[in-house]
């Protein structure tokens, strides 16, 4: 990789480039929702710019489409342009907070390199940590309205009626991505990689690990607490 790395002690970035990362079930895509909103960047969530690409059908949409068409994962090399495309919008001029990429470490060195070639640096990875138990528990817990898509919990955020769809009155199901033993195995196959992004960050001083439990807005303080560090981490050129 050249130019500057994930660390390297080059002038601040104009933009702030935020990572979230965590777990399924660990409530990233919540949280990186909400800090967008509060410190007006982009959210910039993979899944979805790969729905929106289709739906618009550009060239990169209908390139990604065909691989999940097969149920095959997207390659990095399209992943990262679309991930480019959508730093280079108006949208982003800010910075992003970029929930679900990079997934991999070869998609991170891809990433590093874009922003280097710019003159700029990821600022802050967000880690946000729930027990593997907790975990299976909140993705186990989740039904979902096969008419109209609401999602409740059975322990959180309960229907009136149990079992029941509060706006239609439709039996609620469990989808079979959500049940426990599926749960663990997405888990055995998602954490890994996951933690290798993190060890490929951890040497530049911009990790930062959050408790994820509890209260949605208490998680959200405790990761503007972490990023208040953003600025010390950059003058230290760590």
């Amino acid at each position: 990789m050249t130019g500057a790395g994930p660390g390297s002690p080059s002038s601040a970035p104009a933009r702030r480039i935020i990572l979230l990362v965590g777990a399924v079930g660990a409530g990233k895509g919540t949280q990186a929702a909400l800090l967008a909103q509060r410190l007006g960047l982009a959210h910039l969530a993979s899944g979805e710019l790969f729905r929106r690409a289709a739906r618009e059908g550009t060239e990169l949409g209908r390139q990604a489409q065909a691989y999940m068409d097969r149920g095959e994962l997207v390659p990095d090399e399209v992943t990262i342009a679309m991930v480019r495309h959508e730093l280079g919008k108006s949208g982003a001029a800010r910075g992003a907070i970029l929930d679900g990429f990079p997934r991999t470490v070869a998609q991170a060195q891809a990433l590093d390199a874009t922003l280097a070639a710019q003159g700029e640096r990821i600022g802050r990875l967000i880690v946000i940590d729930v027990p593997v138990d907790e975990l299976v528990e909140r993705v186990s817990g989740r039904r979902v309205c096969p008419a109209d898509g609401a999602t409740y919990h059975v322990a959180s955020d309960p229907p009136r009626v149990e079992g029941i769809c509060d706006r239609d009155g439709t039996p609620l199901v469990q989808r079979d991505d959500d049940r426990p033993e599926v749960v663990r195995a997405r888990l055995a196959t998602q954490v890994p990689p996951m933690l290798e992004v993190i060890a490929h960050y951890e040497p530049a001083g911009i990790v930062a690990r959050i408790d994820g439990r509890g209260e949605i807005d208490a998680v959200s303080d405790r990761i503007l607490d972490a990023l208040d560090g953003e600025a010390l981490v950059r003058e230290g050129g760590r």
